[in-house]
């Protein structure tokens, strides 16, 4: 079964196979150092998109079916920005891949014309640099159609964005942070504010409660956790309804399976997934020789170090052979695979370069039958990953459980 993509969208007037050439090149000579859900709301409706030209493809994506997280309606696809600053005018992100500040305005302009209507970023992200793209980008008309996420929790100065160590959570300086955060994302409220992680020495009861008041005050409209623990998403659900949890997850990396996607299920609450693409590992740009620079947050990342990363890429090969066979890209089949396994799962993959930005937005319309994902699931359950997912510092904060409330 092909999949209902349309050859048009993902670049006009090309054909299929010199589109996907770039990655699928790259992919392929990197893989030679290695020795031989329901379906989601989008894809039970993708087959009635019409085929589009280049005029039309802005229009097409913006018609494009949306899918349910928690109280929002969205695009099946988001954008992450987590950019950071490279020089006076430029903007790198985590991965090396760059671009000008006015080249990522020009991004995120392009996403929301291109029907992409969740942004998300975070203070410490630049510091400061990302939110204040992202709301010079979507200032004016976009604003209203676009659901602005960010987020707090790290200690920061408010002023240089120096960090201080550890996390802060505290009531004031939450509110604190938001109120910066309107001003740079030149907003009057934000639609989604997460907890980046959870502070160990701030009752979640406290931090909901803040939360709180900035809803009624009309600054915030919902809130958000991000790898949290389990037992800190029912308390702070309690206080008040939890809209989604932002967790890493990918065919790299499905720890969420394990009780994170129950436990959304069983609340009514979205999942976003951050790193959908592997860090780049789903998208063919890594191989089993690839080494990466010190500033790269793979080089400190276990599942990237030498010794393992040739036996990873047999996840890496057989990514490269179910794109072929849907005849889509890795980067579009990837996405896919994380849509299908709920609907309520929205993937924000993120980029500096608009041909990625545009061939990540058109994944939104490739479709699986029931067959092929569990074929494929199978098949990825099948392949074991080695080397933990994070840098031991970074893991250790993640599925933390608030103290208790005295």
């Amino acid at each position: 079964m092909k999949s209902t993509i349309s050859q048009n969208t993902l670049k006009p007037s090309t054909p299929q196979v010199d589109h996907r050439s770039r990655r699928q090149v790259l992919f392929a000579a990197a893989t030679l150092g290695v020795a031989p859900w329901l379906l989601s709301a989008c894809a039970q409706t993708a087959a009635s998109l019409p085929r589009v030209g280049a005029g039309e493809q802005a229009a097409a994506a913006g018609s494009a079916a949306r899918r349910r997280l928690g109280p929002f309606h969205v695009y099946p696809i988001g954008l992450g920005v987590q950019w950071h600053p490279n020089g006076p005018q430029g903007v790198v992100d985590l991965y090396s891949s760059s671009t000008t500040r006015e080249g990522g305005v020009t991004l995120i302009r392009r996403a929301a014309d291109l029907g992409v209507t969740l942004f998300d970023t975070a203070e410490v992200y630049g510091p400061f640099m990302s939110e204040d793209l992202l709301g010079k980008a979507l200032q004016g008309s976009r604003r209203d159609r676009a659901v602005i996420s960010t987020k707090f929790g790290f200690d920061m100065d408010p002023v240089t964005g120096q960090r201080r160590g550890g996390l802060n959570s505290c009531p004031a300086h939450i509110r604190q942070v938001v109120e910066a955060q309107l001003r740079r994302l030149r907003t009057d409220r934000i639609d989604l504010l997460y907890q980046h992680r959870v502070d160990p020495t701030v009752p979640i009861e406290d931090v909901v409660g803040t939360i709180k008041d900035l809803i009624q005050q009309g600054k915030v409209l919902h809130y958000g956790l991000s790898e949290p623990g389990l037992q800190t998403v029912r308390r702070a659900h309690k206080e008040h309804p939890v809209a989604v949890i932002q967790n890493e997850y990918s065919m790299l990396y499905r720890g969420p399976e394990a009780d994170v996607l129950s436990l959304c299920e069983e609340l009514g609450i979205g999942f976003v997934a951050w790193s959908p693409l592997g860090m780049g590992f789903l998208a063919g740009t890594v191989g089993a020789t690839s080494r990466f620079e010190k500033r790269d947050f793979r080089a400190a990342v276990p599942r990237f170090a030498p010794e393992v990363l040739p036996a990873n890429m047999a996840l890496a090969q057989l990514v490269q052979t179910w794109s072929a066979r849907k005849n889509v890209t890795p980067a579009q089949l990837s996405l896919a695979w994380l849509m299908a396994q709920k609907p309520w799962i929205v993937p924000i993959p993120g980029t500096t370069n608009l041909a990625h930005l545009e061939e990540n937005v058109a994944a939104a319309r490739i479709t699986f039958s029931a067959a092929e994902l569990d074929e494929l699931n199978a098949a990825v359950a099948a392949i074991p990953i080695k080397g933990a997912r994070l840098s031991k510092p970074v893991l250790d904060a993640t599925g933390v459980e608030a103290p208790p409330q005295r």
